[in-house]
């Protein structure tokens, strides 16, 4: 009798589907379906720090919007006392080189000085826009010089200036900037270093009516000039409609000059009007404060080039050229340690 042979059946496997196996990556989050231009529009309401202090670094979508050249078209460097002047440079730098040339419009608030607006000149050849405050390292010459590079320049708007800012620069201005249709200063008030100059300050009244024909809004806050300076910039700047003297009580608006200031421009603002709604006090700011803090406050918090972009060199030259060395006289070792 033959033995039958039995042959072992394995249980046949089955595939298992990518249902069965439990994911353990999280769902990208919802805003990165947002279409780009929509995403572009919600973080361009932020500023220039924001963007390169937090928002690029939330998610891969948001650095590439961040990147975008069109986001840096318009730079407002406010300073609000968070940041040293030396981190604000860094990141003025990286902001303007993000633009590709394509900066318009820019503002930058007490850390200003002649390197880093030679640099802005160097690659924003279409600016048409330059504000600067209480920036005192911005010399008249220097100041100069960088105009001299934005021939398309249409609005020029300096608050609290250096005192080197003469009237020979201010007629510079004009000359290097045709398309100047806007342009206001103040000069410095209050600051222990300043020795007012009023023989000079009566100079720019003069200087403006020469260079800038093609003013239609001017500013002179706190001016010296008299009724004659005021008369020459009427005579040469026809198309003159928007003219803010408040606090030039060196000018007398009654008779004739009075009657054709009503005629000629639109919206005055007369040397007696109120300045409550001026964003710097003329009567109380201190321009000496603030430009104190900065020399007594370290000038590193740990910031360096490469924490807002690919740069691995804050102290390239191309960022920090040699006059301003009086920078790192002040930087101690584990400052420029915490920086590289």
């Amino acid at each position: 009798m033959t033995k039958k042979k039995f042959k072992l059946q394995r249980p046949k496997r089955t595939k298992k589907t990518t249902t069965d196996v439990p994911s353990t990556s999280a769902p990208p989050p919802p805003w990165t379906e947002l279409p780009r231009d929509v995403t572009a529009n919600i973080l361009h309401r932020l500023g220039p720090i924001e963007l390169l202090e937090s928002a690029q670094e939330v998610c891969p979508t948001w650095k590439d919007v961040c990147l975008e050249p069109a986001m840096w078209r318009v730079i407002d460097m406010k300073n609000l006392g968070f940041h040293d002047m030396y981190s604000l440079q860094i990141m003025c730098r990286v902001a303007v080189d993000r633009s590709q040339g394509q900066l318009i419009e820019i503002n930058i608030e007490h850390f200003g000085t002649d390197n880093l607006i030679h640099y802005i000149s160097e690659r924003s050849s279409q600016l048409k826009c330059l504000r600067l405050a209480c920036c005192y390292d911005i010399s008249g010459k220097g100041l100069s010089e960088a105009v001299k590079k934005f021939p398309q320049l249409e609005e020029l708007h300096l608050f609290l200036m250096s005192s080197s800012i003469l009237s020979e620069h201010i007629e510079s201005f004009g000359h290097s900037c045709p398309m100047l249709k806007s342009f206001t200063f103040r000069r410095a008030c209050k600051y222990p270093l300043l020795e007012d100059n009023e023989a000079e300050d009566i100079k720019y009244a003069a200087a403006i009516a020469k260079a800038m024909p093609n003013l239609h809004h001017l500013g002179l806050l706190g001016d010296h000039m008299t009724n004659e300076g005021l008369q020459a910039i009427l005579d040469n700047c026809p198309h003159l409609e928007s003219l803010d003297v408040r606090e030039c009580f060196n000018i007398d608006l009654g008779g004739d000059l009075g009657k054709r200031l009503s005629r000629q421009i639109k919206n005055l603002r007369r040397p007696s009007d109120s300045s409550s709604d001026y964003e710097w006090d003329l009567e109380t700011y201190d321009c000496g404060s603030f430009y104190d803090d900065y020399y007594q406050s370290e000038y590193s918090d740990g910031y360096s080039i490469g924490d807002f972009d690919d740069y691995t060199d804050p102290f390239s030259n191309e960022y920090f050229p040699d006059n301003d060395a009086w920078f790192f006289d002040r930087l101690t070792i584990s400052d420029i340690t915490d920086y590289i």
